[in-house]
């Protein structure tokens, strides 16, 4: 399976609940912190629900 690089690039202030907790269940709890993951059908379905505060890019 391929892994995803992921990055927090704006602040879950102000954002939903919901948003602040996926980006709690995807391991980013502070701004620029990056997190390496599995591309499961779980985990790109939450990357998807919060992909404007989020950079992504593959890991070779």
């Amino acid at each position: 399976m391929k892994k995803l690089r992921i990055k927090q690039i704006n602040s879950g202030i102000g954002r939903p609940l919901r948003q602040k907790r996926t980006l709690e269940a995807l391991g980013l709890k502070k701004m620029h912190k990056v997190k390496e993951v599995e591309a499961t059908p779980q985990i790109l379905g939450m990357i998807d629900k919060v992909k404007h505060l989020i950079t992504i890019e593959e890991v070779k």
